[in-house]
């Protein structure tokens, strides 16, 4: 709610990473039930805000009960126009590239296109938010100042806040702390801080 009231357009959140299947299959089994009880239970909440679900990691090894649930959700809300809400499950970043550099290996071998056709475009152009700009602001809650694998190719120019704000407990002040903080960095891209001055007096 707060992310439409404040203009956002595009939210990703990190619900479950490829990494979680490590963990007690007692806790991976909690896990999987509130996946499906929240697409059973808010989808529709959701598609009635006109806000657009997508789910991206490696669907294939959820059971076949939440893989239908995804679809539902998808397509219930596919031509929504507000909010895209991403919620990356069974999702690592070092996982979407391999999947991106699988499908340009795989072109190759076709003779679909030339090794040296390959570039940072065209690995970006398949991997799983392609059509989205690359994230402005990552937030991580829980004292942690790590990104865990997430997102890692579209991470590179984003700005990192960290708060020991625990997830439950990260509200609305919270957010618009995140996002007042954000908006008093300056982002450069690689430029020094005369040349994005320059551009900016321009």
């Amino acid at each position: 709610r707060a992310c439409t009231e404040l203009g956002i357009e595009v939210l990703t959140l990190f619900a479950f990473s490829s990494e979680n299947w490590r963990r007690p299959k007692q806790e991976v089994s909690l896990l999987m039930d509130l996946f499906l009880t929240a697409l059973e239970k808010q989808v529709r909440k959701l598609h009635s805000n006109n806000v657009q679900l997508r789910i991206i990691g490696d669907k294939s090894a959820f059971p076949a009960k939440i893989q239908q649930r995804i679809v539902e959700a998808e397509t219930l809300t596919g031509d929504n126009t507000g909010l895209v809400l991403n919620i990356a499950a069974n999702y690592g970043g070092k996982w979407d590239i391999c999947q991106a550099v699988r499908q340009l290996a795989e072109q190759v071998r076709r003779g679909e296109l030339a090794p040296e056709a390959i570039t940072e475009s065209t690995i970006a152009d398949r991997l799983c938010m392609h059509d989205l700009p690359e994230p402005d602001l990552f937030i991580r809650t829980g004292g942690e100042q790590r990104i865990s694998n997430f997102l890692i190719w579209q991470l590179a120019y984003t700005e990192l806040f960290f708060t020991p704000v625990l997830w439950p407990d990260f509200n609305r002040e919270e957010f618009e702390k995140a996002l007042i903080s954000f908006s008093h960095r300056q982002r450069r891209f690689g430029h020094t801080g005369e040349q994005m001055e320059q551009r900016r007096d321009a």
